[in-house]
């Protein structure tokens, strides 16, 4: 396998908790990210697949080898790829719990749990006592004679958080944990989730591609797509400015790149946008409108917006009383409208219909 022979991304923040400059190729995918972690801090990494999330997870862990750059833990240097430098994974001090649990079919829950502990060298008895605590702090104390196939799924990944947080690992990854259960165990498991979090010490790595978990869960979101970071800001910033498509599509925004005159966006198409805050010098920018923000008409509108065109219907989807309508004219755009509302337009697919965006709903920051 070749490797470029470009520098990968470097971390700058202080020595303690997660540090990594992974750089790797596996398939069609390019990896290279940098990425840091505070003890204490739990980081969602978010993306479309194939962007590398697991890759990146896998590369963390020590199942699969980085080709360049650096990857330390509190300090200690578990791989280097210019030194040679690779503890083994069962060396680094990281716990993982992956989408699967992947629990050993043939033993207790106890015995799961107590597994980590004694391939660490932990005397049985000892081992067997910690695990026990780990099930009673997860609620499974009464399951402890229970083999998986005998457990929910929710109960299996219980377990399955309990053996990766029993060894007292220095790292916490967690791979799609909640993906497997259905929504009701789901929302019980994630509430207990978030509590071991809030008590565990160090660094959390969490691969997720449900918004609801990262934006619960996490401190802070890594947006990664094609192998690269586009992305890294706490919720509330990535909900209000997300810096790509597919961020932008995450947290339910309309999402376009444009350039920017005076109060003028002149987006890739053609078609101009007038926003009510005007840009002191021509640039590129992103541009966001959210589905509320849009109005929907039988007949060209009067008044206030700037904005007005004509688009047809292109899809419905409809959730409990709020129905989605996304719409292709000179401007695509993605409205939320009621349940009501759309019975009193009459709005069904192929419809031409205006659309109306006040100056004042659009917002726009530097590319």
């Amino acid at each position: 396998m070749t490797t470029a022979a470009t520098t990968p991304p470097t971390s700058t923040q202080s020595a303690a908790g997660l540090h990594a400059e992974v750089a790797l190729r596996l398939g069609t995918l390019d990896l290279e990210v940098a990425l840091d972690a505070a003890p204490g801090e739990v980081v969602a990494v978010l993306g479309p697949n194939g962007a590398g999330k697991t890759t990146l997870l896998r590369a963390l862990a020590g199942l699969l080898a980085i080709e360049r750059g650096r990857v330390t833990l509190d300090g200690r240097v578990i791989e280097d790829a210019a030194t040679g430098v690779r503890t083994a994974p069962q060396e680094r001090g990281v716990g993982v719990v992956f989408q699967q649990h992947l629990l050993f079919p043939n033993l207790t829950a106890l015995e799961n749990v107590a597994f980590g502990l004694r391939a660490r060298g932990v005397p049985r008895h000892e081992a067997r006592d910690r695990a026990r605590d780990w099930l009673v702090r997860v609620g499974l104390d009464a399951h402890a004679a229970a083999r998986p196939g005998a457990l929910s799924g929710g109960q299996a990944q219980r377990v399955a958080l309990a053996r990766a947080l029993a060894t007292d690992p220095g790292l916490l990854l967690l791979d799609e944990p909640l993906s497997a259960l259905d929504v009701d165990t789901r929302r019980t498991v994630r509430q207990e989730l978030r509590r071991h979090l809030d008590a565990f010490t160090g660094p959390v790595l969490l691969i997720t591609h449900e918004p609801l978990e990262a934006i619960t869960l996490a401190d802070r979101l890594v947006i990664l797509e094609h192998g690269r970071v586009v992305q890294d800001d706490p919720p509330e910033v990535v909900a209000r400015r997300p810096r790509s498509t597919w961020a932008a599509r995450l947290v339910g925004l309309n999402h376009y790149q444009a350039h920017a005159e005076g109060h003028t966006l002149t987006l890739a198409s053609g078609a101009t946008l007038t926003a009510a805050d005007g840009v002191a010098s021509a640039g590129e920018v992103l541009v966001a409108i959210h589905p509320r923000a849009v109005a929907l008409h039988r007949r060209q509108p009067d008044g206030s917006p700037r904005n007005t065109w004509q688009a047809t219907v292109d899809a419905l989807d409809i959730h409990d009383d709020q129905v989605r309508v996304h719409l292709d004219g000179p401007v695509p755009i993605v409205a939320q409208i009621t349940a009501a509302a759309l019975a009193e337009l009459a709005i069904t697919e192929g419809d031409e219909l205006w659309v109306a965006v006040k100056a004042t709903e659009i917002e726009h920051w530097p590319a």
